[in-house]
């Protein structure tokens, strides 16, 4: 069949019991492939170089009928033999795109390989924000392909919500994933660290995350006023009357003590605790080995534990032979009994360090008590030196215990004294 293909042609052209194909009289190198099951492929064939001896490769198009109309097709065979007679090769182009990785394959290879020295609670949160916000955003998209422009987009769409989600995971669970600011600020600075990690496999000539501006983020600078440090002991009394979790409450009580971080003492073991010295010894923290000083406050509540069905941990779970971890849940319930709803569990750690700060204590000590591998974080707090908080008298910690416990104010008043040393 001769002349320039056209629709009706190709409409007419029957399968055969091989495939075949019909090339165009017009435009040499264009033509439609007609498989042997009746389905029709615009391609374009072309060679690599010149005489015989140079390589012939063929490349598929698309398929005849939406979206390819027999023009489009012959207008895409020009561009393309176009780019061939200029020494260029769209078909190994095409292929190498097609085996290219994308940001979901990215992602797991990352996790697997790319973590380093990360901690397991910090990967699992990597993994959150990976499986939350950027697979369903930028997952199918090709690591080479992903723009500045799409990390933009990406940072806002996250900050605006749309990847957020609240879903049954079960009888008793719930998936809920929000977006904001902070959140959105967060996923980017990793989706920075996994861009890096492809640039270092030499998947990216260069970064997309880097130059992309994103929110201040205000993480870590909530701090409680000596007012509302009283307003949280109450709702811890009234907690215990209302029959909130015990493990729960003694959990907020310490951390309240100690600025520890919620998961060193949910995970605490009776072995950590050298009672007679007054420190916790945690073997594995966010940053390594860690002794965390106790004194009146923390000791009184751990003296009247009991060590339930020998379990190593101190705060045993109920249902299984692992630790308790529903701290997060009733703290929702406590902060709103004492008006706090903007506050963050995290936020009695930074309130812990403020206290210390009002109290006079150095950033070296500062860093020390929290267990801060880097200077540069403990540097957070170096402002509240001349913070109106430092006019708070050594009474806080006092009027702290008398409000979760009882506690006599000089053990208290002495401990910040200390920190002075």
């Amino acid at each position: 069949m001769g002349g320039k293909l056209t629709k009706s042609k190709i409409d007419a052209a029957p399968p055969k019991e091989a495939d075949y194909f019909l090339w165009d009289g017009d435009l040499k190198g264009f033509g439609i492939k007609i498989a042997k099951g009746g389905r029709k492929s615009y391609v374009c064939k072309y060679r690599l170089g010149n005489g015989r001896a140079a390589l012939t490769r063929r490349m598929t198009i698309g398929a005849h009928g939406s979206p390819w109309t027999t023009d489009q097709a012959r207008s895409e065979a020009r561009k393309l033999l176009g780019r061939a007679a200029n020494g260029e090769d769209p078909a190994k182009e095409k292929q190498e795109k097609k085996n290219q990785v994308t940001v979901a394959q990215l992602c797991d290879h990352y996790l697997e390989n790319g973590v380093g020295t990360k901690k397991a609670s910090t990967i699992a949160t990597d993994r959150g924000r990976i499986e939350r916000h950027i697979k369903p955003m930028l997952g199918t998209k090709k690591v080479p392909d992903v723009t500045r422009a799409d990390v933009k987009r990406f940072l806002q769409d996250v900050a605006h919500g749309k990847t957020s989600l609240d879903q049954k995971t079960g009888p008793r669970g719930r998936s809920i994933v929000k977006g904001g600011k902070g959140t959105a600020t967060r996923t980017v600075g990793l989706l920075g660290g996994i861009f890096s990690y492809a640039f270092d496999c030499g998947l990216i000539e260069t970064n997309p995350v880097r130059g992309v501006k994103r929110f201040a983020d205000q993480k870590g600078h909530r701090y409680l006023s000596q007012q509302e440090l009283v307003a949280l002991g109450q709702a811890l009394i009234n907690g215990e009357e209302r029959g909130l979790n015990p493990q729960a409450l003694n959990i907020l009580k310490l951390l309240i003590f100690t600025g520890a971080r919620n998961g060193e003492i949910e995970t605490l073991r009776w072995d950590a605790i050298d009672f007679n010295g007054g420190y916790l010894c945690l073997a594995d923290s966010k940053t390594g080995q860690k002794t965390i000083p106790l004194k009146a406050g923390a000791l009184e509540i751990l003296s009247k534990l009991s060590r339930l069905g020998g379990s190593p941990f101190v705060f045993p779970a109920h249902r299984s032979d692992g630790h308790y971890q529903g701290t997060q849940k009733v703290w929702r319930i406590i902060r709103n009994m004492a008006d706090l709803d903007d506050v963050r569990l995290h936020d009695l750690r930074h309130s812990f360090a403020s206290i210390a700060v009002s109290g006079g204590a150095s950033l070296p000590i500062i860093g020390a008590l929290l267990g801060h591998t880097d200077s540069a974080t403990t540097q957070r707090y170096a402002h509240l030196h001349d913070d109106p908080l430092k006019a708070a008298s050594e009474a806080v910690g006092g009027k702290i215990a008398a409000a979760i416990g009882g506690l006599r104010e000089s053990s208290t008043a002495s401990s910040v004294r200390e920190l002075r040393r």
